[in-house]
């Protein structure tokens, strides 16, 4: 049971990425029977940028495990992708989920955002099926008590101490020049919720936050939102939104020509998007984001990346996490030995999964959450994204306040 949806630009590649070779079937023996897992993102909508890259992310790792031999506990039973669009609503993507029940998934990754993963997990529990969230940063998707639920990457607590952290290192060592922010946010339960716990933070950091601003999503204009940055005149604006309105809010303050001492992402959806960057370099340099980030050190991501642009296709986080948490459903279905949904449940509670480029660690879930999970911080330095912190993992130094333009 694969869906299919009208053909868009931004599907392209996807043919390319699963490769001819990897699914061309074995001749000459009998094969097992493929485990179907379903795949579960907003493909169209407002949020089908993202979902579509997601997408992208899990089918490769789907191709990449068949073409090395499946899973070889279940005598090399190949993984089938059921794929489901949620259509940016999360109550259609908790109807997805009822469909791939009906189609026998052994269990479901997705779905990108935090209102929809909230409907697809509890959807998912009622039918006893393994959900692994890639993206989905509202930690209410893993407070419900959710046996069923395990997110790989981290939520935006982590992600908000972490950037709070980081951004009192970086004004420390700048003489601390900047005292005052402004937050702009999307409507929904991820910026929201993101918005609140920064509000909560930054005084306590010791930064007076001038004004908390939410707007809809989607949003087509941001003119009057810079009036406001520009009348408040923060030192530092800190949004969290998807990428259609991040977007368009930093092309509106570079038109009009409002300069802060830094922008200062928190899981911004376009600050760590090369498509940002190719598409509006000038908006987009020196912007720092805390947000999801693989490991630049290792050379698989490196690779990965390589191949993902070779398709035409941007290497953004939706890819690299969602082909991440896929393939930890697979390392899972390897060591249950099952296709078995409480087999698989029992196998990703347990999982200590090594094999990935994420900066992680083992993986070790405490009531569904990695607890090894952290982002990282990058900031946009002529056309490409470099990390900043942790020193770990860090390629350059940030520039920290902006040069004066």
């Amino acid at each position: 049971m694969t869906k299919t949806y009208p053909a868009r630009r931004r599907f392209l590649g996807q043919a390319a990425l699963l490769g001819a070779g990897a699914l061309a079937p074995q001749i000459g023996r009998a094969q097992p029977r493929p485990v179907r897992i379903g795949v579960l993102h907003p493909v169209t909508g407002a949020l089908a940028f993202s979902g579509t890259q997601c997408r992208a992310g899990a089918l490769l790792a789907i191709a990449d495990i068949n073409a090395a031999g499946g899973i070889k506990s279940l005598g090399g039973a190949r993984l089938e992708a059921v794929l489901g669009d949620a259509q940016s609503q999360p109550e259609i993507g908790a109807a997805e989920v009822e469909k791939m029940n009906e189609a026998g998934v052994s269990a479901v990754v997705g779905a990108y955002a935090s209102a929809i993963c909230l409907a697809t997990t509890q959807a998912a529990a009622r039918h006893g099926l393994a959900h692994v969230v890639d993206v989905g940063v509202a930690d209410a998707i893993v407070e419900r008590g959710l046996t069923n639920t395990f997110r790989f990457g981290p939520g935006y607590k982590v992600a908000t101490e972490t950037a709070m952290s980081n951004l009192r290192t970086l004004n420390q060592l700048s003489g601390n020049r900047a005292r005052t922010a402004m937050i702009i946010h999307e409507e929904s339960l991820f910026g929201s919720g993101t918005a609140k716990l920064l509000s909560q933070r930054l005084p306590e950091f010791g930064f007076e936050v001038k004004e908390v601003v939410k707007h809809a999503n989607p949003t087509r204009d941001f003119s009057n939102i810079v009036l406001r940055m520009k009348a408040a005149d923060p030192d530092i604006v800190i949004a969290a939104n998807y990428y259609n309105e991040y977007a368009l809010l930093m092309r509106t303050m570079q038109q009009q020509k409002f300069r802060p001492k830094a922008v200062y992402s928190v899981l911004g959806g376009a600050a760590s998007s090369f498509k940002f960057i190719k598409e509006f370099p000038a908006a987009a340099q020196h912007v720092l984001d805390c947000n999801h980030w693989y490991n630049p050190r290792d050379p698989r991501a490196i690779a990965l990346r390589k191949r993902v642009e070779a398709s035409g296709l941007f290497f953004t986080y939706e890819v690299f996490c969602t082909y991440a948490s896929t393939m930890l459903l697979a390392d899972s279905i390897e060591r249950a030995g099952s296709a078995q949904r409480e087999r698989v449940i029992e196998a990703l509670a347990s999982s200590s999964f090594s094999s990935h480029f994420m900066p992680y660690g083992p993986t070790r879930f405490v009531n569904g959450q990695n607890t090894g999970a952290q982002p990282l911080l990058t900031q946009v330095v002529d056309g490409d994204i470099k990390v900043v912190f942790p020193n770990a993992y860090r390629q350059v130094d940030a520039v920290f306040p902006l040069p004066a333009s």
